[in-house]
């Protein structure tokens, strides 16, 4: 009788520090009140009845509460946190993308069990639509939307918010466990490629195929147009000089392309003929060398003759 007593209140506190019981769980949609709760939608905790936070009180519950929600119906189960305890007795309320994860309906029984999980230190996703990629930054997205879960389970879709669109994605793998918790956790983050993306293809140029001819420039015509620094100067002195200096020939590398014809029509086909420009005649200008520096005269504000 010794031996027993002394094991009875062990195997009895035992027993009491776990939480189980069941409830009937309904979507946030149902939730009365004028409030709108729509943030449980974008988390993974559910809200819980008065009286379990009443049996909670009375176990060595360790912090933070983690459950495990089970549908014995279709074997089924997720891990979730507790957001509030305000829901009516034997009911409690889920996200939508928990129900779909546990295959309940409106009003379906789920049984709910308090549980310790690891701490996380890996998980990998996998998108469930390819407009994830359009995302910027989706590393950074999805660490601001794990801020409103409690814990991670393998195999779960779970639903995240972002720029009012609804975007799912599955849990691939965790570790080091299954189901592990990601309160205050430094959680390396991995990324599937999205269900349904298609890579782009890539046209790669086969060897034998030549490369595009590049046209020989001794083909185009020479370009007798403008040309800077070909000019001839002009002295102070007035004189000229002797020979106007014949425009070079442009080497290859200077020819333009690409020049657009702002004067075409539709309809209308242009033949550029082969023209050269004539070099400038020089006009001869007699008064010009005539020219004399400083041979002008001078003007004076005093007039002539009179005294200062």
């Amino acid at each position: 009788q010794f031996s027993l007593n002394m094991f009875e209140p062990h195997v009895g506190r035992v027993f009491q520090n776990r939480f189980s019981t069941q409830y009937r769980c309904y979507s946030v949609s149902m939730l009365a009140g004028p409030n709108d709760r729509s943030d449980v939608e974008k988390g993974g905790k559910i809200i819980m009845p008065p009286s379990a936070l009443d049996q909670l009180s009375r176990l060595n519950i360790t912090y933070p509460m983690l459950f495990k929600l089970t549908n014995k119906n279709s074997d089924r189960m997720t891990h979730c946190g507790v957001l509030e305890f305000v829901a009516d007795e034997g009911i409690c309320y889920l996200p939508h993308w928990m129900m779909q994860n546990l295959l309940l309906e409106e009003g379906g029984l789920v049984q709910v069990e308090s549980v310790n999980l690891m701490v996380a230190t890996y998980s990998k996703f996998q998108p469930q639509s390819p407009d994830f990629l359009d995302i910027t930054n989706p590393k950074a997205v999805l660490e601001n939307a794990l801020r409103n879960f409690a814990c991670l389970t393998t195999g779960d879709v779970i639903a995240i918010n972002y720029n009012e669109k609804i975007y799912e994605l599955r849990v691939m793998e965790t570790k080091p466990d299954k189901a592990v918790s990601i309160i205050e956790c430094d959680m390396n983050v991995d990324f599937d490629a999205p269900l349904g993306y298609k890579e782009p293809e890539r046209h790669m140029q086969h060897p034998e195929e030549p490369d595009e001819e590049e046209p020989d420039p001794s083909d185009y015509e020479m370009d007798m147009g403008f040309r800077a620094f070909t000019g001839s100067g002009n002295r102070l002195d007035g004189k000229k000089k002797g020979i106007e200096p014949s425009p070079a020939p442009i080497d290859p590398s200077d020819i333009k392309r690409g020049i657009p014809n702002y004067d075409f029509k539709i309809g209308r086909i242009t033949f550029i003929r082969n023209s050269r420009q004539q070099p400038r005649k020089i006009e001869s200008d007699d008064s010009a060398s005539n020219f004399i520096a400083f041979s002008g005269e001078g003007q004076s504000l005093r007039k002539k003759g009179r005294k200062p």
